[in-house]
């Protein structure tokens, strides 16, 4: 067994956590731009883990092909599909040793070159390095809702999180650490590392539109992670649901001191109200059923938490040097 030289200085290592998901389209043009940007800096030495999120296409042969040609890449497949913040979790998980993590799409989504920049800001001192969107290639439609749901959850979060940001980022080991010991079961990463602190430095650039294939966040799917985000790291939902309650009793009393008023001084206007009645029914039983449906949703979350289950399982892991057949 070899001593390792003390005047050599070590070489760093960066993991790239990859998530797929039907992504066999363009997992090779991914690849190949990705290695061909980080074949700039070969004083890092690179693993690239691929983790399949229990796709139905032939995602999973295709990464099993990269590992074929190249003894950098690792692959994990999940047994079903997680989801995408799972998934993410799950190369976290596996990175180990990394001085550092890169986390992105596989989607061409996340130009490759921007990481190289992150990795000249961790170099400088930063801890965390996230990749801010100054444009990108959506529809008006996806705009317009990700700006309204940013301009909501940083006034509804306790955790500043910053704007236009995704899980596109560079964490040091260190922080990559912290964020292993956060193992609540609906996850809203960028707000986990948000909340984990350490220096944390932004990295501009413009979003590229899909190379191929579709959307793994459907409307359906957005709603329910946007949700996540707020419940998961703000309590201002049950707060509203209080102060709610005070104003429709303020209104009720206002309500009460008018009828009261006109039953004693002008009983002759008095009419029964019967649609108003109804109406105010209604109005009432539905602001209950709402209320209900958020308190619900905070139990929920609690229900799961204490159910303990694992967050995930693996069905296959190919990693380390490939044994020669002979």
């Amino acid at each position: 067994m070899t001593t390792p030289d003390p005047s050599v200085p070590r070489r760093r290592r960066i993991a790239f956590v990859l998530p797929v998901y039907h992504e066999e389209e363009g997992i090779a043009a991914f690849h190949e731009a990705l290695t061909t940007t980080m074949a700039a800096r070969p004083d890092l030495d690179t693993e690239y883990l691929y983790v399949d999120d229990g796709s139905r296409d032939d995602s999973l042969a295709h990464l099993l092909k990269l590992r074929e040609d190249d003894d950098r890449v690792t692959v994990l497949s999940l047994s079903r599909n997680f989801g995408h913040q799972i998934a993410v979790t799950a190369g976290l998980d596996a990175a180990g040793t990394a001085d550092a993590v890169i986390i992105m799409d596989t989607d061409l989504q996340d130009p490759p070159p921007v990481c190289l920049q992150l990795i000249e800001a961790w170099e400088a001192g930063a801890d965390v390095v996230f990749a801010q969107r100054r444009s990108r290639q959506d529809t008006r439609f996806k705009k317009v809702t990700a700006h309204a749901y940013y301009w909501v959850l940083d006034r509804l979060a306790d955790t500043e999180i910053p704007r236009d940001v995704g899980d596109f980022r560079l964490m040091d080991a260190r922080v990559v650490a912290e964020v292993g010991r956060y193992r609540e079961k609906d996850r809203f990463l960028r707000g986990i590392v948000a909340h984990v602190g350490f220096r944390q430095e932004a990295v501009l650039f413009d979003r590229d539109p899909r190379y191929a294939g579709e959307s793994g966040y459907p409307l359906r799917k957005m709603l329910s992670f946007a949700t996540s985000g707020i419940i998961g790291f703000s309590t201002a939902p049950l707060r509203w649901i209080s102060k709610l309650g005070f104003a429709i009793s303020f209104v009720s009393v206002l309500l009460a001191a008018y009828v009261f008023g006109v039953r004693v001084f002008n009983p002759e206007e008095s009419v029964p109200g019967w649609a108003f009645l109804g109406v105010g029914m209604f109005l009432l039983s539905g602001l209950q059923l709402i209320m209900m449906g958020v308190i619900g949703t905070y139990l929920g979350r609690v229900y799961a938490e204490a159910q303990d289950r694992p967050l995930y399982s693996l069905q296959l892991a190919a990693r380390g040097p490939r044994q020669d057949p002979r």
